[in-house]
C-alpha cells in the first residue's frame, strides 16, 4: 500500500469501526469475535471512546481507542489498537499511539492502561517502544502501563 495516510480522531462511525474491527478479527489473540459481539463492541466505541484515526481513500486502515473518563485516578485505558493487514509494518500503530499519548497528557492524565495477549509479542514490542512497562499477568493476558511525567515531552 502506497497510498497516503491521513490522521484523524473521532471520525468513524460505528458501522466503519466494525468494518474495521471484523477485517482485523484474525489478527486479534485470542479473535475479537471470541471475546466480543464486533457490531456492539464497535457501537461502545464510538460512543465512549476517544479514537484516533488512520485513514486511506476512505477506508480507516488503522484506529486507537481508549476510555479517558477516569479522572479519579487520571488513568487512560487503551481498549483496541488494530492496522489492516496489508497496512501493517508502515508505523501506523506507532503514530497513532503517539498521538493517544500526547493526547493523554493534554488531559493531565497521570498513566496509560492496556492488557495484551502475553503471546502476541509484536503488540508488545509495539507498546515498549512507546515507553510501557509490563506489570501484571494474568494468564494469558499482561497488563502493561505507561506513567507519565506531565510536563515532560514522550519521546
Amino acid at each position: 500500500m502506497s497510498a497516503a495516510v491521513e490522521c484523524l480522531s473521532n471520525k468513524a462511525s460505528a458501522e466503519q469501526i466494525a468494518e474495521h474491527l471484523s477485517r482485523c478479527d484474525a489478527d486479534f489473540m485470542p479473535s475479537l469475535s471470541g471475546r466480543v459481539e464486533i457490531s456492539d463492541y464497535a457501537k461502545k466505541i464510538a460512543g465512549k471512546a476517544t479514537r484516533f484515526e488512520a485513514w486511506s481513500g476512505g477506508t480507516l486502515v488503522g484506529l486507537v481507542a481508549v476510555y479517558c473518563n477516569d479522572q479519579e485516578m487520571r488513568i487512560v485505558y487503551i481498549t483496541s489498537v488494530s492496522v489492516l493487514k496489508e497496512w501493517k509494518g508502515k508505523g501506523i500503530a506507532a503514530r497513532l499511539m503517539k498521538q493517544c499519548i500526547e493526547h493523554a497528557k493534554a488531559l493531565g492524565m497521570q498513566q496509560i492502561s492496556l492488557e495484551v495477549a502475553g503471546d502476541n509479542t509484536t503488540a508488545i514490542k509495539l507498546y515498549e517502544k512507546n515507553g510501557f512497562v509490563a506489570g501484571t499477568a494474568n494468564t494469558p493476558l499482561v497488563g502493561m502501563d505507561l506513567y507519565l511525567r506531565n510536563g515532560e515531552k514522550h519521546e
